[in-house]
Protein backbone atom coordinates (compact mmCIF):
# COMPACT_ATOMS: atom_id res chain seq x y z
CA UNK A 1 0.00 0.00 0.00
CA UNK A 2 1.01 3.52 -0.50
CA UNK A 3 1.28 5.74 2.20
CA UNK A 4 -1.22 7.90 2.07
CA UNK A 5 -3.63 5.03 1.42
CA UNK A 6 -2.07 3.18 4.30
CA UNK A 7 -2.91 6.33 6.44
CA UNK A 8 -6.29 6.04 5.18
CA UNK A 9 -6.89 2.74 6.04
CA UNK A 10 -5.66 2.06 9.42
CA UNK A 11 -7.73 5.96 10.06
CA UNK A 12 -10.82 4.15 8.75
CA UNK A 13 -10.40 1.44 12.06
CA UNK A 14 -12.51 1.76 14.33
CA UNK A 15 -9.71 1.63 17.62
CA UNK A 16 -8.98 1.89 21.06
CA UNK A 17 -5.90 3.49 22.68
CA UNK A 18 -4.99 1.76 25.68
CA UNK A 19 -1.61 2.86 26.82
CA UNK A 20 -1.67 6.81 26.86
CA UNK A 21 0.11 9.32 29.54
CA UNK A 22 -1.67 12.56 29.30
CA UNK A 23 1.52 13.98 30.58
CA UNK A 24 2.89 12.66 27.83
CA UNK A 25 1.11 14.60 25.38
CA UNK A 26 2.66 18.04 26.33
CA UNK A 27 3.40 19.18 23.16
CA UNK A 28 6.47 21.80 24.02
CA UNK A 29 4.52 24.78 22.12
CA UNK A 30 1.99 23.72 25.23
CA UNK A 31 5.25 23.93 27.55
CA UNK A 32 6.17 27.17 27.07
CA UNK A 33 2.60 28.74 26.71
CA UNK A 34 1.49 27.22 30.08
CA UNK A 35 5.22 28.19 31.42
CA UNK A 36 4.82 31.55 30.33
CA UNK A 37 0.69 31.87 31.57
CA UNK A 38 1.91 30.30 35.23
CA UNK A 39 5.50 32.22 35.59
CA UNK A 40 7.14 28.44 35.81
CA UNK A 41 11.24 29.32 34.46
CA UNK A 42 11.80 26.61 31.86
CA UNK A 43 15.78 25.43 31.51
CA UNK A 44 15.37 26.08 27.94
CA UNK A 45 15.92 29.18 26.00
CA UNK A 46 13.38 28.26 23.13
CA UNK A 47 10.64 25.41 21.81
CA UNK A 48 13.11 24.52 19.18
CA UNK A 49 16.19 24.05 22.35
CA UNK A 50 13.37 22.12 24.21
CA UNK A 51 12.54 19.35 21.29
CA UNK A 52 16.68 19.32 20.90
CA UNK A 53 16.95 17.77 24.55
CA UNK A 54 14.72 14.89 23.33
CA UNK A 55 17.88 12.33 22.52
CA UNK A 56 16.83 9.46 24.72
CA UNK A 57 19.10 6.98 26.12
CA UNK A 58 16.78 5.13 28.06
CA UNK A 59 13.51 5.10 30.19
CA UNK A 60 15.17 7.33 32.85
CA UNK A 61 16.63 9.84 30.59
CA UNK A 62 13.34 10.41 29.35
CA UNK A 63 11.56 10.52 32.50
CA UNK A 64 13.75 13.17 34.03
CA UNK A 65 12.67 15.88 31.25
CA UNK A 66 9.43 14.25 30.79
CA UNK A 67 8.74 15.54 34.81
CA UNK A 68 10.40 18.72 34.17
CA UNK A 69 7.86 19.40 31.77
CA UNK A 70 5.07 18.40 33.98
CA UNK A 71 6.00 21.23 36.34
CA UNK A 72 4.20 23.96 33.97
CA UNK A 73 0.78 22.28 34.63
CA UNK A 74 -1.04 24.78 37.58
CA UNK A 75 -4.38 25.16 37.01
CA UNK A 76 -7.31 22.94 36.36
CA UNK A 77 -7.48 25.03 32.67
CA UNK A 78 -3.94 23.69 32.21
CA UNK A 79 -5.04 19.88 32.78
CA UNK A 80 -8.22 20.50 30.62
CA UNK A 81 -6.35 21.92 27.81
CA UNK A 82 -3.69 19.08 27.97
CA UNK A 83 -6.30 16.30 27.76
CA UNK A 84 -8.92 18.12 25.25
CA UNK A 85 -5.86 18.30 22.65
CA UNK A 86 -4.96 14.85 23.00
CA UNK A 87 -8.31 13.86 22.43
CA UNK A 88 -8.87 16.04 19.13
CA UNK A 89 -5.45 14.42 17.72
CA UNK A 90 -6.83 10.96 18.70
CA UNK A 91 -9.81 11.57 17.21
CA UNK A 92 -8.66 12.71 14.25
CA UNK A 93 -6.53 9.32 14.30
CA UNK A 94 -9.84 7.30 14.46
CA UNK A 95 -9.77 6.53 17.69
CA UNK A 96 -13.11 5.50 19.41
CA UNK A 97 -12.36 5.00 22.84
CA UNK A 98 -9.35 6.35 25.23
CA UNK A 99 -8.27 4.99 28.34
CA UNK A 100 -5.93 7.64 30.10
CA UNK A 101 -3.39 7.30 32.04
CA UNK A 102 -2.12 10.41 34.75
CA UNK A 103 0.02 10.68 37.61
CA UNK A 104 -1.38 12.62 40.57
CA UNK A 105 2.07 12.26 42.34
CA UNK A 106 3.70 14.01 39.50
CA UNK A 107 1.57 16.72 40.34
CA UNK A 108 0.65 16.51 43.90
CA UNK A 109 4.43 16.43 45.00
CA UNK A 110 4.65 20.00 43.53
CA UNK A 111 1.33 21.04 45.44
CA UNK A 112 -1.31 21.19 43.16
CA UNK A 113 -4.29 19.52 44.48
CA UNK A 114 -5.58 16.11 43.89
CA UNK A 115 -8.95 17.82 43.06
CA UNK A 116 -7.44 20.16 40.16
CA UNK A 117 -5.95 17.23 38.56
CA UNK A 118 -9.39 15.12 38.34
CA UNK A 119 -11.50 18.04 37.41
CA UNK A 120 -9.52 19.41 34.15
CA UNK A 121 -8.43 15.89 32.72
CA UNK A 122 -12.43 14.40 33.44
CA UNK A 123 -13.66 17.62 32.20
CA UNK A 124 -12.60 17.12 28.80
CA UNK A 125 -12.90 13.49 28.58
CA UNK A 126 -16.85 14.41 29.72
CA UNK A 127 -17.21 16.36 26.50
CA UNK A 128 -15.39 13.91 24.03
CA UNK A 129 -18.52 11.70 23.47
CA UNK A 130 -20.78 14.63 22.58
CA UNK A 131 -18.09 17.11 21.34
CA UNK A 132 -15.37 13.99 19.11
CA UNK A 133 -17.40 10.85 19.51
CA UNK A 134 -14.83 9.59 22.09
CA UNK A 135 -15.97 7.74 25.20
CA UNK A 136 -13.15 6.95 27.79
CA UNK A 137 -12.31 6.11 31.29
CA UNK A 138 -9.20 7.08 33.45
CA UNK A 139 -6.18 5.08 35.00
CA UNK A 140 -5.22 6.98 38.11
CA UNK A 141 -1.35 5.46 37.51
CA UNK A 142 1.21 4.97 40.93
CA UNK A 143 4.86 5.83 40.37
CA UNK A 144 6.50 2.63 41.10
CA UNK A 145 10.17 5.09 41.92
CA UNK A 146 8.59 6.40 44.81
CA UNK A 147 7.04 4.01 48.02
CA UNK A 148 4.16 2.00 48.63
CA UNK A 149 3.01 4.15 51.29
CA UNK A 150 3.31 6.72 49.28
CA UNK A 151 1.02 5.31 46.86
CA UNK A 152 -1.13 4.38 49.66
CA UNK A 153 -1.66 7.89 50.24
CA UNK A 154 -2.18 9.02 46.87
CA UNK A 155 -5.15 6.32 46.97
CA UNK A 156 -6.95 7.64 50.09
CA UNK A 157 -6.30 11.75 48.77
CA UNK A 158 -8.33 10.63 45.69
CA UNK A 159 -11.01 8.19 47.24
CA UNK A 160 -13.26 10.92 48.24
CA UNK A 161 -13.26 12.23 44.65
CA UNK A 162 -14.32 8.67 43.88
CA UNK A 163 -18.14 9.29 44.03
CA UNK A 164 -17.87 12.34 41.72
CA UNK A 165 -15.96 10.91 38.98
CA UNK A 166 -17.55 7.39 38.83
CA UNK A 167 -18.48 7.79 35.56
CA UNK A 168 -15.02 7.65 34.59
CA UNK A 169 -12.35 6.54 36.83
CA UNK A 170 -12.47 3.24 36.56
CA UNK A 171 -9.09 2.00 37.09
CA UNK A 172 -5.39 1.51 38.45
CA UNK A 173 -2.10 1.41 36.88
CA UNK A 174 1.42 1.69 37.87
CA UNK A 175 3.97 3.40 36.01
CA UNK A 176 7.64 5.17 35.83
CA UNK A 177 11.23 3.45 36.25
CA UNK A 178 10.83 -0.78 36.65
CA UNK A 179 14.47 -0.72 37.38
CA UNK A 180 15.09 -1.81 40.69
CA UNK A 181 11.00 -1.40 41.56
CA UNK A 182 9.67 -4.73 40.78
CA UNK A 183 5.83 -5.20 40.57
CA UNK A 184 6.31 -7.24 44.54
CA UNK A 185 6.17 -3.30 46.25
CA UNK A 186 3.16 -2.71 45.11
CA UNK A 187 1.31 -6.12 46.19
CA UNK A 188 -0.56 -4.42 49.27
CA UNK A 189 -1.78 -1.31 47.59
CA UNK A 190 -3.08 -3.40 44.12
CA UNK A 191 -4.75 -5.86 46.61
CA UNK A 192 -6.63 -3.04 48.45
CA UNK A 193 -7.43 -1.66 44.87
CA UNK A 194 -8.66 -4.40 44.30
CA UNK A 195 -11.26 -4.93 46.94
CA UNK A 196 -12.51 -0.95 45.89
CA UNK A 197 -13.48 -2.71 42.79
CA UNK A 198 -10.87 -1.40 40.31
CA UNK A 199 -9.91 -2.56 37.33
CA UNK A 200 -5.87 -3.43 37.17
CA UNK A 201 -3.25 -2.25 34.80
CA UNK A 202 0.50 -2.45 35.24
CA UNK A 203 3.83 -1.51 33.10
CA UNK A 204 5.84 -4.45 32.79
CA UNK A 205 8.40 -6.55 30.42
CA UNK A 206 9.39 -3.25 29.40
CA UNK A 207 13.33 -2.71 30.46
CA UNK A 208 12.40 -5.36 33.50
CA UNK A 209 12.68 -9.08 32.93
CA UNK A 210 9.47 -11.08 31.78
CA UNK A 211 9.13 -12.22 35.18
CA UNK A 212 7.92 -8.90 36.02
CA UNK A 213 4.72 -9.96 33.83
CA UNK A 214 4.29 -13.04 35.71
CA UNK A 215 4.52 -11.10 38.77
CA UNK A 216 2.60 -8.00 37.82
CA UNK A 217 -0.52 -10.85 36.77
CA UNK A 218 0.27 -13.07 40.05
CA UNK A 219 1.04 -10.57 42.84
CA UNK A 220 -0.71 -7.47 41.34
CA UNK A 221 -3.89 -9.34 40.03
CA UNK A 222 -3.33 -6.88 36.45
CA UNK A 223 -5.69 -7.78 33.93
CA UNK A 224 -3.72 -5.46 30.90
CA UNK A 225 0.07 -5.45 31.03
CA UNK A 226 1.29 -2.22 29.75
CA UNK A 227 4.64 -3.35 27.13
CA UNK A 228 5.25 -6.66 27.72
CA UNK A 229 7.42 -6.86 25.08
CA UNK A 230 10.35 -9.14 26.89
CA UNK A 231 7.31 -11.78 27.60
CA UNK A 232 9.30 -13.85 24.60
CA UNK A 233 11.90 -14.13 27.06
CA UNK A 234 9.83 -17.02 28.85
CA UNK A 235 7.85 -19.25 26.92
CA UNK A 236 5.75 -20.45 29.58
CA UNK A 237 4.82 -16.83 30.05
CA UNK A 238 4.00 -16.24 26.28
CA UNK A 239 1.98 -19.64 26.42
CA UNK A 240 -0.07 -18.26 28.96
CA UNK A 241 -1.01 -14.98 27.78
CA UNK A 242 -1.70 -16.72 24.37
CA UNK A 243 -4.17 -19.27 26.21
CA UNK A 244 -5.77 -16.26 28.79
CA UNK A 245 -5.72 -13.66 26.24
CA UNK A 246 -3.95 -10.92 28.65
CA UNK A 247 -3.60 -8.03 26.34
CA UNK A 248 -0.55 -6.29 26.24
CA UNK A 249 -0.75 -2.41 25.62
CA UNK A 250 2.49 -2.02 23.40
CA UNK A 251 3.76 0.74 22.21
CA UNK A 252 6.22 0.57 19.22
CA UNK A 253 7.63 4.65 18.90
CA UNK A 254 8.37 4.11 22.67
CA UNK A 255 10.48 1.23 22.41
CA UNK A 256 12.54 2.79 19.91
CA UNK A 257 12.41 5.95 21.30
CA UNK A 258 13.86 4.19 24.92
CA UNK A 259 16.41 1.95 22.95
CA UNK A 260 13.95 -1.09 24.22
CA UNK A 261 15.26 -1.87 19.98
CA UNK A 262 17.55 -0.43 17.89
CA UNK A 263 15.31 -0.40 14.95
CA UNK A 264 11.89 -1.02 14.30
CA UNK A 265 12.32 -4.02 12.00
CA UNK A 266 13.71 -5.99 15.06
CA UNK A 267 10.46 -5.42 17.06
CA UNK A 268 8.26 -8.00 18.09
CA UNK A 269 5.45 -7.06 17.72
CA UNK A 270 4.44 -9.07 14.48
CA UNK A 271 5.83 -12.10 16.15
CA UNK A 272 4.02 -11.52 19.02
CA UNK A 273 0.64 -11.20 16.93
CA UNK A 274 1.11 -13.76 14.81
CA UNK A 275 1.33 -16.24 17.85
CA UNK A 276 -2.21 -15.12 19.12
CA UNK A 277 -0.94 -12.91 21.78
CA UNK A 278 -3.97 -9.99 22.44
CA UNK A 279 -1.58 -7.07 21.48
CA UNK A 280 -2.58 -3.81 20.47
CA UNK A 281 -0.58 -0.58 19.45
CA UNK A 282 -0.48 2.79 21.68
CA UNK A 283 1.62 6.07 21.52
CA UNK A 284 2.38 6.04 25.16
CA UNK A 285 3.79 9.67 25.74
CA UNK A 286 3.41 11.05 22.02
CA UNK A 287 4.58 14.44 22.27
CA UNK A 288 8.09 12.85 23.29
CA UNK A 289 8.42 9.93 21.22
CA UNK A 290 7.90 11.27 18.02
CA UNK A 291 4.08 10.16 17.11
CA UNK A 292 0.42 9.86 18.03
CA UNK A 293 -1.75 6.53 17.44
CA UNK A 294 -2.12 6.51 13.67
CA UNK A 295 1.99 7.20 13.86
CA UNK A 296 2.52 4.06 15.88
CA UNK A 297 0.74 1.69 13.34
CA UNK A 298 2.03 3.38 10.17
CA UNK A 299 5.37 3.48 11.21
CA UNK A 300 4.89 -0.54 13.11
CA UNK A 301 3.01 -1.19 9.27
CA UNK A 302 5.73 -0.37 7.41
CA UNK A 303 8.95 -2.26 8.98
CA UNK A 304 7.21 -5.07 9.79
CA UNK A 305 5.38 -5.69 6.95
CA UNK A 306 1.88 -5.85 8.49
CA UNK A 307 -0.76 -7.09 6.11
CA UNK A 308 -4.22 -5.30 6.05
CA UNK A 309 -5.46 -8.55 8.23
CA UNK A 310 -2.88 -8.27 10.82
CA UNK A 311 -3.77 -4.13 10.92
CA UNK A 312 -7.59 -5.49 11.37
CA UNK A 313 -6.76 -7.68 14.40
CA UNK A 314 -4.59 -5.10 16.08
CA UNK A 315 -7.36 -2.77 16.28
CA UNK A 316 -9.98 -5.49 16.95
CA UNK A 317 -7.47 -6.59 20.29
CA UNK A 318 -8.02 -2.98 21.40
CA UNK A 319 -11.32 -2.71 21.23
CA UNK A 320 -12.08 -6.21 23.01
CA UNK A 321 -9.16 -5.22 25.17
CA UNK A 322 -10.84 -2.27 26.61
CA UNK A 323 -12.51 -1.80 29.97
Amino acid sequence: MELQELRSFIRGLPKAELHLHIEGTLEADMIFAFAQRNQVPLPYASIEDLKNAYQFTDLQSFLDLYYAGAAVLQTEQDFYEMTWAYLEKAAADGVVHAEIMFDPQTHTGRGIPMETVFAGIAGALRQAKPGLGISGSLILSFLRHLSEENAFATLEQALPLREAYRDVWLSIGLDSSEKGNPPEKFERVFRRCKELGFRLVAHAGEEGPASYVRDALDLLGAERIDHGVRSEEDPALMQRLQQEQVPLTVCPLSNLKLCVVGDLKEHNLKRLLEQGICVTINSDEPAYFGGYILDNYVATAQALGLSKEQLVQLAANSMAARF
